[in-house]
């Protein structure tokens, strides 16, 4: 007597379920200041997905062209930002804070439905590359690069002390290798507390004036150019030079330096004397052995505003 075993049927998936597997089984964390449009990039990766197809399975709506990570912004309604916390298992505090949050339109800020709206972003306020080991311990599923927005309470760049990698400029699609230049990290550890907007636009200004027009601290920011495009070789000269691309990483040091000296100015215009005691002190800050600024500098500008 032969007995005929049966195999259970496969158990049906139950209606409006939209994975087949558990929602956010691979884990993808965002990084601090991240970019929604680069999140979801990288959170589609990890399911071997194009971020419309995530949207489509998420049952968000989305409108726009997405193009790459770093010069498109995805923004959601708040109703798609909870089918995004509720897949990826993040609470919804916890991913807004991590998610550098721009003004969203109007139609996407007051929406009701699950929507959502890719919108370019100019070259001047775009995101930079993440340093790529933060980048992978939070998403071990993925190498793909992640793409954040600087602090905004100090100059536009990203340097991750811990790895030894720093970008300044979105043109790079990867984080540079600074093991070489030691005073990039030192200056982001020991900038005790962040300049004021005011002195921190001042400070960028000036040293960017001054890198242009090869003034005072060209032989070191020259030295550091050498420095960061030997550890890096894949930064090739072209219209996008690193002579230009590096500019805010090479002036870093000295433009955190100006900016906390700026801060320590009165609010009325400095005196001859005053003048002559605060250059005398920021060529100590700079490590110059004098600082004397021709009568166009901006930084004359500086000392003689109320």
């Amino acid at each position: 007597m032969t007995t005929t075993t049966r195999s259970r049927p496969a158990p049906a998936v139950r209606p409006g379920t939209m994975w087949p597997n558990p929602p956010g089984a691979l884990r993808v964390r965002p990084l601090p200041r991240e970019t929604a449009a680069s999140y979801l990039t990288r959170l589609a990766a990890a399911y071997h997905l194009s971020p419309a197809h995530l949207l489509d399975g998420l049952h968000i709506t989305a409108t726009g062209t997405p193009t790459a990570p770093h010069a498109t912004e995805l923004h959601l309604s708040c109703e798609a930002a909870r089918r995004l916390s509720a897949f990826t298992r993040i609470p919804p505090a916890h991913l807004s804070r991590a998610l550098a949050r721009q003004p969203p339109p109007p139609a996407i800020g007051t929406a009701h439905a699950a929507v959502a709206r890719w919108q370019p972003v100019q070259p001047a306020v775009q995101p930079l590359p993440a340093c790529t080991a933060c980048t992978i311990h939070r998403s071990s599923n993925t190498a793909h690069p992640a793409w954040i927005h600087p602090a905004p309470d100090l100059p536009r760049a990203m340097i991750c002390t811990r790895h030894q990698q720093a970008a300044s400029d979105p043109r790079h699609h990867t984080p540079l290798d600074i093991h070489s230049v030691p005073e990039l990290t030192r200056a982001r550890r020991t900038a005790r507390r962040p300049p004021t907007a005011t002195s921190l636009s001042w400070a960028t200004t000036i040293t960017t004036r001054w890198y242009d027009h090869h003034q005072h601290l060209t032989i070191r920011w020259h030295t550091r150019l050498n420095q960061l495009t030997t550890a890096n070789p894949h930064l090739a000269p072209g219209p996008a030079s690193p002579t230009l691309t590096c500019r805010n990483l090479i002036t870093y040091p000295e433009t955190l330096a100006l900016a906390a000296a700026l801060d320590r100015l009165p609010p009325h215009p400095l005196t001859r004397t005053e003048q002559s005691a605060f250059l005398h002190d920021l060529a100590s800050r700079l490590q110059l052995p004098r600082l004397a600024p021709a009568d166009h500098d901006l930084l004359w500008q500086r000392l003689t505003t109320r």
